[in-house]
């Protein structure tokens, strides 16, 4: 099976962020996205963002267009969310984002009305009803289809520090899960998800497409559900590993890394040298690790079995990274990093919140509502 990688602009940055409906006054999440989507979508049509539905009724996703530095696509983010807000203001309707909502029950949410996702569900059945999660996409544009799997090899290093910045689902179903994020370890229960499988070049992936898809476990490439995986449609490298973001300074922070990561990976190998990989029991490792203790977990960083606190590890690898980011002009997203790392991410938030309320789930959501809307430092986001 051969499969074509779109041209695409070195670096280019693309974002994804999944945004819950809920009730201001309960916090409960509604599934009103159809009776939304018609107009929002029309109307983002001329525009460089996008509005859509996704599996359930209870969410909206927003989409960049093609950045050429991380600033571009955040401004097309939060053009979004301001179209969004000019209709779900008078509708009585709260925004928020996170890896899981904290209370939400998954029978009481409704499915959108798609062929897409109803075979979703009649396959994967009572894991396909509980996928109550919400995540972010951050893809980058990769000059050469040579390059998109070796980089895909040494960024899986990094999958752990990335989730561990965007750990935010806490809580599920109304119980303090003991997990930084519950979300990463329920969505790779579906088929085709979790880490991607150690393949070196476009053919081995080929390969792998063409095995599954004769087999039936899946219909196309666009199936294929990795943490990080290639986006041949776009010609991006897509990683998926996130959580979704509480605020949208802290989306493009992590959006900042990954630019800059996938930037050096492809500046070592147009000068030669080889990209550094772990085994693959090692990134399992370190998922769950991070999963479960979040900027708290200690990971592996090397073959050697090496390891550093994953916090001042990020640290590091946020100082190595700066003059890149600097030449892809995003030395100030980048450097937001060092405030979640001061700060603590939304699942250190949502904990705080929690315990400051006695246990009261419902001021929870509304600290989400309340950062979404202002952000963690009062940067109005609407």
């Amino acid at each position: 099976m051969s499969i074509d990688f779109a041209p695409s602009a070195r670096s280019t940055v693309g974002l994804e962020w999944e945004v819950m409906l809920a009730d201001p006054s309960t916090g409960d999440l509604v599934g009103r996205a159809p009776e939304l989507l018609t107009a929002l979508e029309a109307q983002s049509a001329p525009e460089r963002h996008t509005v859509t539905g996704e599996l359930l009724t209870n969410t909206i996703e927003v989409t960049s267009g093609v950045g050429g530095t991380v600033s571009d696509a955040v401004d097309d983010i939060a053009a979004a969310i301001a179209a969004v807000r000019r209709a779900t203001d008078p509708a009585g309707i709260e925004l928020l984002s996170a890896g899981s909502h904290p209370y939400a029950q998954w029978f009481n949410q409704r499915v959108t009305d798609k062929t897409r996702y109803r075979t979703l569900i009649e396959r994967t059945q009572w894991w396909g009803r509980n996928m109550m999660i919400w995540g972010i996409h951050v893809h980058i544009g990769v000059d050469d289809r040579d390059k998109v799997l070796p980089i895909i090899g040494a960024l899986s290093s990094y999958l752990p520090h990335l989730q561990a910045l965007a750990a935010s689902s806490p809580y599920w179903a109304g119980e303090r899960t003991g997990y930084a994020s519950n979300r990463s370890l329920v969505f790779q229960q579906l088929p085709t998800a979790g880490l991607p499988w150690a393949l070196e070049t476009w053919p081995e992936f080929e390969r792998y497409v063409d095995d599954m898809t004769r087999t039936g476990v899946m219909a196309d490439v666009s199936e294929i559900r990795w943490d990080i995986r290639p986006a041949p449609r776009w010609g991006t490298i897509e990683v998926r590993a996130c959580d979704g973001m509480s605020t949208l300074t802290e989306l493009a922070s992590v959006a900042a890394l990954t630019q800059t990561l996938v930037e050096f990976f492809s500046r070592e190998l147009d000068g030669g040298r080889p990209l550094p990989t772990l085994p693959p029991w090692f990134h399992r490792e370190n998922k769950w690790r991070t999963a479960r203790y979040g900027l708290d977990a200690r990971v592996i960083v090397d073959a050697a079995g090496s390891q550093v606190p994953v916090r001042e590890h990020i640290a590091a690898v946020v100082e190595e990274l700066l003059p890149v980011a600097n030449d892809l002009s995003c030395g100030s997203e980048l450097a937001g990093v060092r405030t979640i790392l001061d700060g603590g991410a939304s699942y250190s938030r949502q904990l705080d919140a929690a315990d400051a309320a006695d246990g009261d789930l419902r001021a929870v959501v509304q600290h989400l509502i309340r950062e979404f809307r202002a952000g963690p430092e009062g940067s109005l986001v609407d």
